[in-house]
C-alpha cells in the first residue's frame, strides 16, 4: 500500500534487556488521518506508539534497533534533538494529567518549557486558538484562572489535547485517551478527533474495537510485537487478509 507516509519504520525491533518486545515492525503512518492500534494487551501496541516520539528512551536497558522515518529523517540517529521531537510529535496519555495549575498555566507551560513566545498577546491568542480546537474555548474563556483539577475528567482530557496543541505538532500519540472516560464523553473525544485529523497525523493506541472501527481511517493490528495485518479500517474489519485478524476482530481471543 502507497500512502502520504508521515512516520514509517523501517525493521523496528525493541528490547526490553533480553526481552524482545517489538519485532521487525514495518510500518506506514498517514497524514492527515487518525491511524488505530489494535491488539491484546501486552502486544506492543504501547510500545510502538511510544517509539515514535522516544519516550521509551525514559525506561532502562532499553535498546532499539532498525528505522524510524519522520518526514524523511531518522528519528533514532544520535544528534536527534529530542525536545524538538517531541514538541514536533505530542502525546496524550492514558488518564487526563493536566498539572495542578490554573488552565491558563497549564496551557502556558510547555511555551515557557520551549521558549516558544513571550507577548501576552500572542500567547493569548494562541491559548485561545488551542480551546477553540477542542470545544473548550466558551466553556473556559472566563475560567482560565481556575485549577484544572476542577474540570470534568473529559474537559481535562480536552485540556490535555490542547496544551499538546499549544506546540504547535505535526503528529499526535494518543495512548487509550478514552480509558477514564464515560461512553458520551467517549464519543465526544472521538468526534474531535474526527476534526482535528484534517491538521494532524494522529495515532490512537485502543483496547476497544468499537472505537477503532468509528474514528480511524487506517488501522494496525498488533500480536506478540509484531505487526499482523495495516490497512484501511473498512478493510481490517469487514475483509482482512490474516487469518489472526479475523479471529481478533470476531473475539476468538484478546
Amino acid at each position: 500500500m502507497t500512502l502520504d507516509a508521515k512516520v514509517k519504520t523501517i525493521d523496528l525491533n525493541l528490547y526490553y534487556g533480553p526481552f524482545r518486545a517489538l519485532t521487525d515492525v514495518n510500518i506506514e503512518i498517514p497524514a492527515r488521518n487518525v491511524t488505530a492500534i489494535i491488539g491484546p494487551s501486552g502486544c506492543g501496541k504501547s510500545t510502538l506508539l511510544r517509539c515514535f516520539n522516544r519516550m521509551n528512551d525514559l525506561i532502562e536497558h532499553i535498546d532499539v534497533r532498525g528505522r524510524i522515518m519522520i518526514d524523511g529523517e531518522n528519528i533514532l540517529d544520535r544528534d536527534t534533538d529530542l525536545i524538538a521531537l517531541r514538541r514536533k510529535v505530542g502525546m496524550v496519555f492514558q488518564r487526563p494529567n493536566p498539572f495542578s495549575l490554573s488552565v491558563y498555566n497549564n496551557l502556558k507551560f510547555g511555551l515557557r518549557i520551549h521558549n516558544m513566545m513571550r507577548k501576552k498577546a500572542d500567547i493569548m491568542r494562541t491559548i485561545q486558538e488551542s480551546l477553540e480546537h477542542v470545544g473548550l474555548w466558551d466553556d473556559l474563556k472566563d475560567k482560565l484562572g481556575v485549577s484544572a483539577l476542577s474540570l470534568t475528567l473529559e474537559q481535562q482530557q480536552r485540556l490535555c489535547i490542547a496544551r499538546v496543541l499549544m506546540l504547535r505538532p505535526e503528529i499526535i500519540l494518543l495512548d487509550e485517551p478514552c480509558s477514564a472516560l464515560d461512553p458520551m464523553s467517549t464519543l465526544r473525544i472521538e468526534e474531535l478527533l474526527r476534526v482535528l485529523c484534517k491538521e494532524y497525523a494522529l495515532v490512537i493506541v485502543t483496547h476497544n474495537m468499537q472505537q477503532a472501527a468509528r474514528c480511524s481511517d487506517y488501522c494496525a493490528l498488533m500480536y506478540l510485537g509484531r505487526l499482523v495485518e495495516f490497512g484501511q479500517t473498512q478493510q481490517i474489519f469487514t475483509n482482512p487478509k490474516e487469518k489472526l485478524t479475523e479471529d481478533y476482530i470476531r473475539g476468538a481471543f484478546g
